[in-house]
């Protein structure tokens, strides 16, 4: 049935996400709305209560923007998703990282519509992509088929994957991942992103460490008359992101990643459990 998003124009399911997003916003003490201002309140401080509801309520209009365009991209053909990219900026940081011998890590943290950009990058070869099956089968074989039209290498979230990202980068290719889920803690170290310490993803340190990859942060980010999406290319460039120590290069990673969501903080996917794992603090949530 999710096939059917294929005949059903975007600007009809834009409205859908915006009447989702006003009931939503309704009760801000349950669901979505209410873990956004919790993770602003954390992560942003410096607003006020009435500056933290407004931006929380457009995060949440964000990001049912985004599940719906990401549900039409998939049930599209590859070339669909390409044609809404209708700017780059810096494409010169990404072409020239593809470029180099050591390979390319492209880092995608949940912000803007992302999904969006995966037949764009694909234009560039045949990235290796970590993908972790769902639990709703139905969802999942709709997914997938969506991600194998696209030709791309995907592999496991697990061991033998890891394996494959590593062989990828060191043959010279380029590998995907999105840095700021919440990992399992064997999977992660804490350390401070947006000044809260918290369980973080170690896998693309440890990757840039062995291989000294180049880093290249990409986000897509729908145009605000609504006409298409931009795709922003950012070397990532911090001087502590290669450092042996794994507490550091990962801490380094949050910072640059920081620096993307501060381009555009409504944008973000403020709408999960990203601070679960807190020291000494407990769950927020």
């Amino acid at each position: 049935m999710l096939r059917f998003f294929r005949y059903i124009p975007l600007s009809v399911l834009r409205k859908l996400a915006v009447c989702t997003a006003w009931i939503i916003n309704q009760n801000p003490n349950k669901g979505m709305l209410r873990k956004v201002l919790i993770n602003l309140k954390l992560t942003y401080p410096q607003l006020n209560e009435q500056e933290r509801i407004q931006l929380a309520k457009t995060s949440v209009q964000k990001q049912c923007l985004s599940y719906v365009e990401s549900i039409k991209c998939w049930a599209m053909p590859p070339q669909w998703s390409i044609d809404q990219i209708t700017t780059v900026h810096h494409i010169e940081k990404l072409q020239n990282a593809l470029k180099d011998p050591r390979g390319t890590l492209i880092i995608t943290p949940h912000l803007g519509t992302w999904e969006m950009m995966n037949a764009w990058v694909h234009q560039y070869g045949i990235p290796t992509i970590m993908y972790k099956p769902m639990k709703d089968k139905f969802v999942n074989d709709f997914v997938l088929q969506a991600r194998q039209s696209l030709n791309a290498n995907l592999v496991p979230t697990d061991a033998t994957g890891v394996r494959a990202l590593f062989k990828n980068l060191k043959q010279g290719g380029f590998s995907v991942i999105l840095p700021d889920h919440v990992p399992h803690p064997s999977g992660g170290v804490v350390v401070p992103f947006f000044g809260i310490h918290t369980l973080t993803s170690t896998l693309a340190s440890k990757m840039a460490q062995k291989t000294q990859c180049r880093l290249i942060g990409l986000s897509c980010i729908r145009k605000k008359n609504g006409q298409g999406f931009e795709v922003y290319c950012d070397l990532l460039d911090h001087p502590q992101l290669y450092n042996s120590d794994i507490n550091i290069a990962t801490t380094a990673l949050n910072l640059e990643i920081e620096k993307m969501v501060n381009r555009f903080p409504a944008e973000y996917m403020w709408g999960y459990k990203r601070f679960k794992h807190i020291p000494n603090i407990g769950h927020p949530y």
